[in-house]
């Protein structure tokens, strides 16, 4: 008995840890989870990011360029053949070492104001990334609310099949016994199954629908165990969302112009395109910079340390006394060669070093100063025409969502009166049918009426649902359920 209660626990065990994998594995997205990780590992998001992290360092080269320049240098080399000995003045043909080491630096102190426009120039361009990056969110958190509406959409479609199929199946009982009984013709019951199988089918294009959106979402979300994969079943019942009546067209242009990031990532352009021109001008202006340098050698050459009285020639003439005619004797020495200094007493005896200011005034350059200074203007009006662009852009497209806010919340109001309507008709259908006082064929037509009511509605309710989120999205309003 013992051993038995102990196989049990032990199944138990097994069973319930099966049971948290399993939920694991079935771990229902709601939609704030699914934008956050749609946005989290898009690939075209991490490009953005990368092209934010390079705008950062063209900034560090800006500030770099306030910085002087220090440059070490240095050389090694070897001379082979016929040189003059520096120590003996005579022709020799043999290998010499000669090194060298050597500093420089050098410092702008003025350039046209080139350097600190290049970093004004940087921070904008970060800027503009940054706006990039975040419009990239913003078009991949509509496309999830689309995606993921389109889902709820689907599982609300398989709700109202299940009913209308149970709804069926209890007609075709009924009337099965009611044929049997002989108070309905069999012609009645073949209506019932006609109805039966059309909802069955209902039924599972509904499901195949839902699958098939939850794939198209797990697809935006880059996920690939589609098995596994289902949101949560959020409620929407705040319709509508926000009081159309409180915005109009104009409110919600103006209020996008100030934070949709098309129109940001243009203005801003619009500012590097200034800058653009400022630093083309500073080229036409005069640069002065500062340097300085270092420099030493060492050499492996003999040296003269000295010298010795020749004793094959102890003197020699070198002039002759005006007047007397008596030669000026000198006397005669050899030199007295020896190896080279150290290294470093070397470098410390033929260091050098220069220092001064370098002036640059641009005079003729085949034009190409000139044609910047154009180009970075043709550019500047290019950006002005690309901003007009994108707000005439942003003004159709909100006139058109607007618009179509506007009929699809007329079109909710309709199909919600719509739906009350039959489905207060197939209540009243259902008690006649019941009672025998309408047919089975007349019943079915009801039926399909309330169907296609509740798929009209369904369909109205989440395209208005959107429309209204699309709406938020260009008023501002944070994209969220």
């Amino acid at each position: 008995m013992k051993a038995k209660h102990t196989l049990i626990l032990f199944f138990s065990f097994i069973f319930s840890i099966y049971a948290q994998d399993s939920n694991i594995d079935k771990k229902k997205w709601t939609l704030k989870e699914c934008v956050e990780y749609a946005i989290e590992n898009n690939l075209t998001v991490k490009q953005s990011e990368y092209d934010i992290a390079l705008a950062e360092i063209d900034r560090k080269d800006a500030v770099g360029n306030f910085l002087p320049s220090l440059n070490f240098n240095g050389n090694q080399s070897w001379n082979r053949g016929l040189s003059v000995d520096a120590a003996t003045g005579v022709l020799v043909n043999e290998t010499t070492q000669t090194s060298g080491i050597g500093a420089s630096s050098g410092v702008t102190i003025y350039s046209g104001l080139q350097n600190l426009n290049q970093i004004r120039r940087a921070d904008l361009s970060i800027l503009a990334s940054r706006y990039q990056l975040d419009k990239i969110k913003d078009d991949i958190s509509i496309n999830v609310i689309n995606a993921y509406l389109q889902v709820l959409f689907n599982k609300e479609a398989v709700n109202v099949a299940l009913p209308q199929l149970e709804i069926s199946r209890e007609q075709l009982q009924r009337t099965n016994k009611l044929v049997e009984a002989g108070t309905l013709p069999r012609g009645d019951l073949l209506d019932i199954v006609a109805t039966l199988a059309n909802d069955e089918q209902n039924l599972i294009i509904t499901q195949n629908n839902t699958q098939i959106s939850l794939i198209s979402l797990a697809q935006l979300l880059q996920l690939n165990d589609y098995n596994n994969f289902n949101i949560a079943d959020e409620e929407i019942e705040s319709l509508p969302l926000i009081n159309l009546s409180n915005y109009s067209v104009d409110a919600i242009f103006d209020k996008a112009l100030e934070n949709r990031n098309q129109i940001l990532v243009a203005k801003t352009n619009i500012e590097i395109a200034e800058k653009d021109i400022k630093l083309a001008k500073g080229a036409l202006q005069p640069s002065l910079s500062g340097f300085y340098n270092f420099n030493s050698r060492y050499s492996n050459r003999d040296q003269i340390i000295g010298f010795d009285p020749d004793p094959n020639n102890p003197t020699r003439v070198i002039g002759v006394v005006e007047g007397t005619g008596q030669n000026v004797i000198a006397p005669n020495s050899i030199p007295i060669v020896g190896g080279p200094d150290p290294f470093f007493d070397q470098i410390n005896r033929n260091r050098g070093s220069s220092f001064g200011l370098s002036l640059r005034i641009p005079v003729l350059n085949g034009f190409r100063a000139s044609n910047n200074v154009k180009r970075a203007k043709v550019q500047f009006d290019k950006q002005k025409i690309r901003l007009g662009e994108e707000e005439l852009i942003l003004e159709r497209i909100i006139h058109q969502i607007y618009a179509d806010a506007m009929g699809a919340l007329k079109l909710y109001e309709a199909t919600q009166k719509s739906l009350d309507a039959q489905q207060e008709s197939f209540r009243y259908a259902q008690e006649r049918f019941n009672v025998g006082v309408m047919n089975s064929f007349d019943f079915s037509q009801v039926k399909n009426r309330l169907v296609n009511a509740e798929s009209n509605f369904l369909r109205a309710k989440y395209d208005f649902i959107f429309k209204i989120k699309l709406l938020e999205f260009y008023y501002g309003v944070p994209v969220n359920m």
